[in-house]
């Protein structure tokens, strides 16, 4: 593993840009898949998702600087080297959220139709970010005695936090876990109520989350023992719990047209 996919004299080209980028490109393909569910055309796919990458980037990069604050105290333009990275989902998650309700209230989309056919694309291009967290080095997990666990190279930020020790690949636990819930929501959409497909989403990837967290070796505790993931994530389930049973509950009409 190395954070540098390859140079153009100068220029270095990160890993963890590219699998950002390559993420996005599969998440935009998925929901293309899926697009005559939201009644969307394939010019309006492609403004949502660029609309997405600006929000989505946005959010996570500005989450993950006030939470590593100490990391660009003494070097405010590293804010911006997202190439680097370093990034928060769920800041990127809530900020996207907020995008796609004023997208679909400016163009009158069913926004529960629209939540449902982005689910398993954000979830498969989550996949593919994560294996360039791996690549990079960042989001690592906590030590492991397990034949899995992985050495980072000397140097890389895992190694300068735990010298030599093997560390549980967690971000490769995130990409499977996202792959296989991707392939759920992709057939759960037309087989459930809408807006009961996107509510999976949030019961899932929160409670998978929350587990993954325990091997995380990078983060501090917030509150209670917790991470700042773990908390978040704790309410995303709840929401999600209560949107699937609302969505199970309501009729059609109303469902389709929040």
């Amino acid at each position: 593993m190395h954070p540098i996919a390859f140079e153009l004299g100068a220029l270095k080209i990160h890993w963890y840009g590219i699998m950002t980028a390559l993420g996005f490109l599969c998440a935009l393909g998925i929901m293309q898949l899926r697009r005559k569910h939201c009644k969307m055309s394939a010019g309006e796919i492609s403004d949502f998702m660029f609309m997405l990458i600006i929000s989505g980037v946005l959010g996570a990069r500005i989450f993950y600087v006030i939470q590593f604050w100490d990391q660009f105290r003494d070097n405010l333009w590293e804010i911006v080297r997202i190439d680097h990275g370093g990034q928060v989902f769920y800041g990127g998650f809530l900020c996207s959220i907020i995008a796609i309700i004023i997208y679909c209230k400016r163009k009158k989309l069913s926004l529960v139709r629209v939540m449902d056919s982005s689910a398993p694309g954000l979830a498969f291009g989550h996949a593919v970010g994560r294996l360039g967290c791996f690549l990079n080095g960042c989001c690592f997990g906590a030590p492991t005695s397990c034949p899995i666990g992985v050495v980072y190279p000397e140097g890389s930020l895992p190694d300068r936090v735990y010298h030599g020790l093997a560390l549980h690949p967690i971000q490769l636990y995130e990409a499977s876990g996202n792959v296989i819930l991707s392939l759920i929501l992709f057939y759960s959409i037309g087989k459930v109520k809408p807006g009961q497909t996107f509510s999976l989403y949030l019961i899932i990837y929160g409670v998978f989350r929350f587990v993954n967290e325990f091997f995380r070796g990078d983060h501090t505790d917030f509150i209670m023992g917790l991470t700042p993931a773990q908390t978040l994530g704790i309410g995303i389930v709840a929401t999600g719990i209560f949107f699937f049973t609302y969505f199970a509950r309501t009729k059609e009409n109303v469902r389709t047209d929040l």
